[in-house]
Formats: structure tokens, C-alpha cells, sequence
């Protein structure tokens, strides 16, 4: 069986790939952007899987389909509200929502072992899948969060807070007044609650306000670093394969 990931996140696509050979699943090629895997596929037997990501770094992976015509079963790997996700149900074997569980990646490759007969040479209707990402269900995000302090509880406005952040195994929120208090959550659990149009996590250790930050400095590596307007508890470092992801993020 013939296995490709299309993921624009290398790390989240090595976190796949090594899910997948735990599970005795060799994936043939890792691809991360949508001229990329554009290119693959006119230059390679189409393979019998794809785990495909749905926003890549140059555009919406449905692009990928309007140029190649693809019969392979599809696995959806995305951030994506899951009810709008009902409708690629009708379309491909299963979807997967990001930070992949390890028993619901299990689950869907047996699905598709299952049905594999039956996905060959079925083109699969992405003008719908187009319409649906053009026009998603409209998601809602935090607007508040609410923390214990001591016997009381503090509520602070998601306008109020300049990061999140983790620290000796906690997490916590940094706010416009230059205090920080303790989260019970994860920062992985803060991605489905934050809007990403405000809040981008620039490395394992941090999310930031976009309305937040004071300056950016070039950093060594080809790395960004990143002064918020009170948050002087740590530095703040862009990775270096987030740097391009971040730059689109602040246009």
C-alpha cells in the first residue's frame, strides 16, 4: 500500500509519519505545500492513501484537485470545526482533528482497510469541498477565560491577554496588565478556542496576541524574536520553519 502525507507543518507531518510506521505503514513521500505536491503528482504513480492537510502554506489543498485528477482515498488531517466536517464524510474515508489521537488514527486506517476495494477509481467531488471551505460554518472562539484566585474567580476579556505561555509543565495567561496566572488546559488545547486571526502559537511554548506585539528583531538562525508590550518573563522566539508561516500570518 502506497502511503503520502501532505501536511505544511513539518513537524506535525514527522509526528504522523512515525504514528503511521508504529502502526507498520510506510508513507512513500512527505509533501507540504500545494505547488509541491502538484509537481509530485504529475511526475508519480498516484499513491492508494493520502493524509491530507487541508490548509497548506500557499493555499487550500482543494487547489491541488483542480489541476490533478486524484482516485485516491483520502484521510483528512485539519483544524476544522468538526460539524463542518460532516460534509467530507461523504467524500473520503475519515478526518482527523489536529493534535491527532493516536486510537482515532488507528480507527481510520482500519476504515480504510475495509473499504479500500471500494475507493478505487472514485473521483472525489472537491467543487463541493471548495464551496465548503469558501463558505464555512461560522465558528465561535473564546471571547473570556476564567481563573481561579484563591477564592474568587477573575474573569479576563480574550482583548486583556497578550500571551499564553507554558512553564514547568503549566500553562499560563500573560495579560495587558502585566499578570500572569495559571491555566487549567494545555496550550494544544487552547488551538480549537483561540481565533487564529488573533492568536498564532509561534513555538511549543508560546501563543501571542497579534495586537500584542511591539517588535519584531531578526534573530540569529533565520529565527524571529518577538517583544510583546509588558511580557518580559521570557524571550519569545520564532521558530525558523515558522518564520514564513508567521509572516503570513501578520498580512
Amino acid at each position: 500500500m502506497k502511503v503520502i502525507i501532505i501536511e505544511d507543518e513539518k513537524p506535525s507531518a514527522r509526528r504522523l509519519n512515525r504514528m503511521l510506521e508504529a502502526e507498520d505503514m510506510k508513507v512513500e513521500v512527505m509533501l507540504h505545500s500545494v505547488a509541491e505536491s502538484v509537481e509530485w503528482f504529475q511526475n508519480n504513480p498516484h499513491p492508494d492513501l493520502i493524509f491530507l492537510d487541508i490548509q497548506l502554506s500557499d493555499g487550500l489543498s482543494f487547489e491541488i484537485f483542480e489541476v490533478i485528477d486524484i482516485t485516491s482515498a483520502i484521510i483528512f488531517t485539519t483544524a476544522y470545526d468538526e460539524y463542518a466536517l460532516q460534509a467530507f464524510k461523504l467524500n473520503s474515508i475519515d478526518y482527523l482533528l489536529k493534535p491527532i489521537d493516536e486510537d482515532e488514527l488507528i480507527t481510520a486506517v482500519e476504515k480504510y482497510k475495509t473499504r479500500a476495494p471500494k475507493t478505487q477509481n472514485v473521483q472525489l467531488n472537491f467543487d463541493d469541498i471548495k464551496k465548503l471551505l469558501i463558505n464555512p460554518i461560522e465558528r465561535t472562539y473564546k471571547k473570556r477565560y476564567t481563573i481561579k484566585v484563591g477564592q474568587h474567580l477573575k474573569m479576563i476579556p480574550i482583548d486583556e491577554i497578550e500571551c499564553f505561555y507554558s512553564e514547568n509543565k503549566g500553562t499560563y495567561v500573560f495579560t495587558t496588565e502585566g499578570r500572569n496566572y495559571l491555566l487549567e488546559t494545555s496550550l494544544e488545547q487552547l488551538e480549537d478556542e483561540l481565533s487564529p486571526e488573533i492568536f498564532y502559537r509561534v513555538s511549543r511554548k508560546f501563543y501571542i496576541n497579534i495586537n500584542a506585539i511591539k517588535d519584531i528583531i531578526s534573530y540569529t538562525n533565520s529565527r524571529l524574536q518577538i517583544k510583546l508590550n509588558n511580557f518580559k518573563e521570557q524571550e519569545i522566539i520564532v521558530s525558523r520553519e515558522r518564520v514564513k508561516d508567521f509572516k503570513n500570518w501578520l498580512n
